[in-house]
């Protein structure tokens, strides 16, 4: 029988309905027999190809809708949402189809490399409602539990002990064991969904748009602190946080300029540019050392940049948990910023050391391979590429490996 969970606040137009979560799956009668395992049981299920078909069905003659594209928390794996149900990848690569020609999925989130997902409705014909999450447990291949609104959700967030759900004001965190809100956020119309949690730092970090044109909200849920930065005029785009959640890269709808900020103090540390037209900034990745910044738009560029922080300096900031603007390395200051009175601010940004050139207009995610200087780029179109960037040298990326992951006849 299901566990029905209601929240502790009081009831409007975007709080959760129902909260439901299955209990067990009842005990074998053979009295020897271990207890049933619990419905959050995680573990990895996703690391190698040993049964790479599941359940078995027939390969589909037509190629799939595609309608949402994710890279997992480590950028070993991404997901991606079609018209007719979902599919997960490692970059190496090795398929998983689940759910044949049963409806669409709009957004599927993966945790890591375990058997959890988070899956929500999307397409003309839509597997689940659009104004529900999903929880799915491969291992039991079903559905496990549910977040229920009043809205369309626009966004799904996943850490091994928070399930973060974005609605187009609102932002609702939840206790992953039980499911229990925990928090609630309102912001500014956010119809992109934007929000980010750290994944590997204990004390949670999260960022989020604020309640005004180009601010950001940063929610500190160890030291209980809350920062607003005004990272940019217009509205917010894009953004990006580091893994520890130390480091937050943010786009504005112009789309020429990509800003590092501390989280914590809220200081800026460096200011790069993407070019001088206007762009819309599809997505941003930080390497996993945060050496790196790779940036991709509908100009049809992807863009890797030099970042000049000294996180061990950050991480000591961090831990003393004392904000103090002037603890970054003097390097991460603009080469020219000493002339930034006299110089336009064109002048004293800092320019891509790495490009490559993709189909401008179509929508490309990217993300740092776990390869020393080794970009992955997924296309809408179903185009994978693996490149490769030669910091001393600049210039054009080499591409190592393309293919389509949405064709039927492509082996993997």
């Amino acid at each position: 029988m299901a566990q029905t969970l209601h929240p502790t606040t009081t009831p409007s137009s975007s709080v959760p309905q129902t909260l439901i979560l299955p209990e067990s799956e009842p005990e074998s009668n053979n009295s020897s027999s271990a207890a049933a395992a619990t419905a959050y049981s995680m573990s990895a299920a996703f690391d190698e190809p040993q049964n790479p078909t599941p359940n078995p069905s027939p390969v589909p003659t037509r190629v799939p809708a595609l309608l949402h594209l994710s890279f997992n928390q480590d950028y070993g794996c991404f997901a991606i949402g079609t018209d007719s149900g979902f599919r997960l990848y490692n970059c190496d690569i090795f398929r998983r189809d689940f759910g044949a020609a049963r409806g669409g999925i709009g957004f599927v989130q993966m945790l890591f490399r375990c058997n959890i997902l988070a899956l929500v409705g999307g397409g003309p014909d839509p597997q689940y409602p659009v104004n529900k999450v999903m929880i799915w447990d491969d291992h039991q291949s079903r559905c496990i539990g549910e977040l229920s609104f009043r809205s369309e959700v626009k966004g799904v967030r996943l850490r091994r002990d928070r399930i973060v759900v974005v609605l187009v004001q609102k932002i609702f965190v939840y206790n992953f064991a039980d499911l229990k809100l925990l928090h609630q956020i309102e912001t500014i119309a956010n119809p992109k969904g934007l929000c980010e949690v750290s994944h590997v730092s204990s004390p949670v970090v999260l960022v989020c748009p604020g309640l005004q044109k180009g601010q950001v909200r940063v929610e500190h849920y160890g030291s209980k602190r809350t920062k607003f930065i005004m990272a940019h005029d217009s509205r917010i785009a894009a953004f990006s946080l580091t893994q520890d959640g130390r480091l937050l890269a943010t786009a504005s709808s112009k789309g020429t300029l990509v800003r590092i900020f501390n989280t914590l103090d809220g200081s800026l540390l460096q200011e790069l540019r993407r070019g001088a037209d206007r762009a819309e900034i599809y997505s941003l990745a930080f390497s996993s050392n945060a050496q790196w910044l790779a940036v991709s738009s509908d100009k049809g560029t992807v863009h890797v940049f030099t970042l000049k922080v000294d996180s061990g300096l950050l991480a000591n900031d961090m831990s003393r948990n004392s904000p103090k603007s002037n603890l970054a390395n003097p390097s991460a200051i603009p080469s020219l910023s000493f002339m930034k009175g006299v110089l336009p601010k064109y002048f004293s940004s800092e320019w891509s050391v790495a490009q490559f050139h993709l189909q401008e207009g179509l929508q490309h995610i990217v993300a740092f391979g776990h390869q020393k200087n080794v970009v992955v780029i997924l296309g809408m179109d179903g185009s994978f590429y693996r490149c490769e960037f030669n910091p001393a040298n600049g210039g054009e990326m080499t591409q190592l490996e393309y293919y389509n992951f949405l064709k039927p006849e492509q082996t993997f």
